[in-house]
This record gives structure tokens, C-alpha cells and sequence, in this order.
């Protein structure tokens, strides 16, 4: 099994490439692990602000909301996890941690989010597949890309996003208020408003309650929008082959950097996460690293940048069709 890459064309299962035993062992989870990975990432945002806090000028503001906005898309990576029961081997942990400290805090919810996002698996780049809509208008001309990148550091999409969010929540007209409230419970909204608070007066207990809205909220409407979408953007736009399961999603390389501000948890590996939905983030890169070993990398949608992957996505020439805005923020992972 493994011996050498199939031709190109042949759709490729995860049993075509590895053995019982590898798989066995690239599917196993773990507590600690995750505990780890949720502390990491809350840790740095801590980080971040306090490096603003204790030296104050607009360098620091700048890597700070760039940081904290990399890691708000980091606790949605986590919340993704968890979405296909990896974050943690114990499901009551991968519960409580995935939408109480990853969903809750960006304003999403981890049990809308999972049948949601098990579709996209199921229909990956198909008609029904429900992420279609983040992919298929590109490319587009470099003018309409540099109008999404305005309208996400602008805050425009955060706005527009939260706007949907709330209507589609709150319903129709004519509904009781004990109605709209059960609405917004199953809708997240209530938990996310919840988890803010709280970190609102967590922040206001340290004497720092300014710090909330300048570098939680901030970073929200703005960074974590624009590498949201330059994530949608890499991990499935502008595919060779839509019905090949080794070319219809994208995996792109990220150095330090890169993965600090954009790409956190191992998301860039987001073919090796398609073909092996059982596999913790933290093991993919062991995975991607066994496939190009066992003779696959021509057969795969690989990328040497981001910045690669842009100049694609803006390559078209003229303005072409634009995209729903919020439909582009989608958390889609």
C-alpha cells in the first residue's frame, strides 16, 4: 500500500495511501494535546496585549492586532477540530472547550457549525457543497481583490456579517420575546455574548477593560476577517480538478511568520485534512510529509505561498463577478 502515486484522474481514499496501522496511528487524540493547543492560543493573545499594555505606540498596536487576529482565526481552527470530535479524546472536553473557549469567543457556534461543515466534506467542490460559493467566483481582477482586502480591514465585512448573523437569528416579525430569546440561544449568540462579558470583566478586573474593545474587538472586525479570507481563498479557489480528491483542495506552504499571523494550528494542510477527516491538526503535517515520502506530491494541489495563491486569485482580467460578502466570511475550515 503506498508503494507509488496511481495516475492522474484516479480519485484517491485515504486507504489507497496509508496502511490500517499509519492511519491508526495519525487518528490518535489526545487531552493533553488539547488543553495545549487552547492554552497556546489564548496564551498569545495574552501575550499580545499585554506587549501593548506595558510599551504603548503604534508598532506594537499593529503586531498586537495582527497577532490576536491570527489567533481568533486560530480558536476557530480549534473549534473546527472539535466540530469532527479531535480537539480532545474526551468528548465532554471537546464539547465544553470547542464552543465555551473556540466558538463562543468569535462569535460562532460549534453545534450549527459541524452539520454545516460535515456537508462540505461530503460534497467537497460539488454542486450541493454549501462552500461553493467561497471558491467559485475566482479569479477575479487584482482591483476587486484589493476592494474585499479594503472591506475587511475597514471593518465593512465584520459589519455586514454581524448584521446577517443577528437578522437571521432574530426571525420574522411577530414573534414573542420569550421566542426570540430561544432563538438566539440555539443561534450562539447568547453563549458568545456570555464568553465576552466575561472577558470584557476579566479585562476590567486587571484594569484594563480598554484593552477589549481596542484589541479583542478590533482585531475581530478586521485582521481575522482578511486572513479569513485568504485562507477560504487558498484552500479551495482556483482548483485543477473538482472531482479529484488529490486536486480539488489545497495545500499551501507557510513558514514561521506566516503561520503566526495567518495560517495558525496547521491549516494550511487542508488537502491532508480532507483526505484524513479523523486526524487531529497537530498530525498533519506528519501526514503531508509521509504522502510526498510515498511518491504523491505530483498528483497534489500544492502552493509555495499565500502571496502564490493571491496573484492567482487576482489574475483574471476586468472586473468579474463579486462575491456575496458574507458569504465570503464564512467560517469554513
Amino acid at each position: 500500500m503506498g508503494e507509488g502515486a496511481p495516475a492522474a484522474g484516479n480519485t484517491v481514499k485515504a486507504t489507497d495511501i496509508f496502511s490500517a496501522d499509519e492511519i491508526r496511528r495519525l487518528s490518535a487524540r489526545s487531552d493533553l494535546m488539547g488543553a495545549w493547543l487552547v492554552l497556546c492560543a489564548w496564551g498569545l493573545i495574552g501575550l499580545a496585549m499585554a506587549l501593548f499594555a506595558a510599551w504603548p505606540n503604534p508598532a506594537t498596536f499593529v503586531v498586537a492586532v495582527m497577532v490576536i487576529g491570527g489567533r481568533q482565526l486560530g480558536l476557530a481552527i480549534l473549534m473546527h477540530d472539535a466540530a469532527h470530535g479531535l480537539l480532545f479524546r474526551t468528548r465532554r472536553f471537546n464539547e465544553l472547550a470547542g464552543q465555551w473557549l473556540c466558538a463562543y469567543p468569535v462569535i460562532t457556534d460549534l453545534h450549527l457549525y459541524r452539520p454545516y461543515h460535515l456537508k462540505h466534506h461530503r460534497f467537497t467542490q460539488q454542486e450541493d457543497d454549501p462552500d461553493l460559493v467561497l471558491s467559485a467566483p475566482f479569479p477575479i481582477s487584482r482591483s476587486s481583490l484589493r476592494r474585499k482586502i479594503l472591506r475587511d480591514l475597514t471593518g465593512r465585512t465584520a459589519l455586514t456579517r454581524r448584521r446577517e448573523q443577528v437578522m437571521l437569528t432574530w426571525g420574522k416579525a411577530g414573534l414573542s420575546w420569550r421566542q426570540r430569546w430561544e432563538r438566539l440561544e440555539k443561534g450562539g449568540l447568547v453563549g458568545a455574548a456570555l464568553v465576552n462579558l466575561a472577558l470584557l470583566g476579566l479585562l476590567t478586573a486587571l484594569g484594563y477593560w480598554w484593552l477589549y474593545p481596542a484589541l479583542w474587538l478590533l482585531p475581530l472586525a478586521t485582521w481575522y476577517q482578511l486572513v479569513s479570507r485568504i485562507r477560504n481563498i487558498a484552500e479551495h479557489a482556483m482548483v485543477p480538478d473538482n472531482d479529484d480528491s488529490l486536486r480539488n483542495t489545497r495545500t499551501t506552504n507557510a513558514g514561521p511568520l506566516t503561520r503566526l499571523l495567518l495560517a495558525p494550528f496547521w491549516v494550511n494542510y487542508h488537502l491532508e485534512h480532507h483526505l484524513l477527516l479523523f486526524v487531529p491538526c497537530w498530525r498533519l503535517r506528519q501526514a503531508h510529509r509521509m504522502m510526498l515520502a510515498k511518491g504523491y506530491a505530483e498528483r497534489m494541489e500544492l502552493r509555495g505561498s499565500y502571496a502564490e495563491v493571491l496573484r492567482l486569485a487576482a489574475s483574471a482580467v476586468g472586473d468579474g463577478p463579486h462575491n456575496n460578502v458574507g458569504a465570503a466570511n464564512r467560517v469554513h475550515i
